[in-house]
């Protein structure tokens, strides 16, 4: 047998070798995909009924693809509702601010009147992984937002404003915060969506229409943008309800205002201060103000 044979003989078999391979895997497939695993509420309806292959294997049907389920913030599946709309039962709150009105959670502050920042804490539960939805109407002015993964009892990290009572520290949360402002300036309404660390040096980490990450030993980093923040501004309604949800899961941070997203914040460093079980509440701040919120509904993931 010649040499030049010889190279051809193994250069053939050497090429057959992955198409009888992938042969073998075609045979397969099917019965490796019938073998899977899916969440039948994630299985899609096939097109056509399962047929019968070439070698006697059941082929399934080719699958159909669909759109999500619609968006609705009345969808409740796994949630509990934490404010009963009648009482502060679970709840702590400053009465010469915050009162129950026909099934509304409301806050309240008035010209002429100064009061510092203050919050509704709700003592029901410590979160980390979470889903919060709510509805939520900001009027006359000021702002506020809501504060998860926060702890109570830090002292007022700036100074305090000349004039205003002392700061009650029963009251005082520190942590995570959607905002929430009234747009009597461009600026102020700029504000609403985005992620802010109250009573921190941390300040503002996402802007509304940003997702940022923040790294071990590094600060935060823009890793995209969902839009243009003033113009996502006009998913927000002035003097109205507004949906209001947050998601959170380990170092992932979602505020979402009426089925828009408005800003991310993803937080690496597993130690933060922002990766930890906290306390779920709402902030006032400035005066006059008026926050009103209802329909507050937790899942929780821990």
């Amino acid at each position: 047998m010649s040499p030049s044979y010889c190279c051809y003989a193994r250069f053939v078999r050497q090429s057959l070798l992955p198409i009888a391979a992938l042969g073998v895997l075609c045979l397969t497939l099917p019965a490796a995909l019938s073998a899977q695993t899916v969440p039948p509420a994630l299985e899609s309806p096939a097109a056509q009924p399962p047929q019968t292959g070439s070698h006697g294997e059941k082929l399934i049907g080719m699958p159909k693809f669909h759109d999500p389920a619609p968006y609705d913030i009345d969808e409740h599946t796994g949630y509990k509702q934490i404010f009963d709309g009648k009482s502060f039962a679970g709840w702590d709150a400053d009465p010469s601010i915050w009162r129950v009105e026909d099934g509304v959670m409301v806050g309240e502050t008035f010209e002429g009147k100064p009061k510092g920042n203050n919050y509704v804490v709700y003592r029901g539960d410590k979160t980390r992984d979470f889903d919060l939805k709510l509805q939520m109407k900001i009027e006359k002015g000021g702002g506020g937002g809501i504060q998860y993964r926060s702890v109570t009892g830090v002292p007022w990290t700036r100074p305090q404003p000349a004039g205003q009572p002392p700061y009650d520290l029963k009251f005082m949360m520190t942590g995570p915060q959607a905002d929430f402002w009234f747009p009597v300036t461009a600026r102020a309404a700029s504000y609403t969506g985005q992620w802010y660390s109250e009573n921190t040096m941390q300040g503002i980490l996402a802007y509304r229409g940003q997702v940022t990450q923040a790294l071990p030993g590094q600060t935060n980093r823009l890793v995209a943008t969902i839009g243009d923040k003033q113009a996502l501004g006009g998913y927000v309604k002035v003097n109205e309800w507004n949906d209001y949800e947050i998601i959170a899961r380990g170092g992932v941070m979602m505020h979402i205002m009426n089925g828009q997203l408005m800003a991310v914040f993803i937080d690496d460093n597993k130690d933060s201060v922002n990766n930890q079980p906290g306390l779920i509440g709402f902030e006032i701040e400035s005066q006059p103000c008026k926050i009103s919120v209802r329909n507050i509904w937790l899942r929780k993931f821990d």
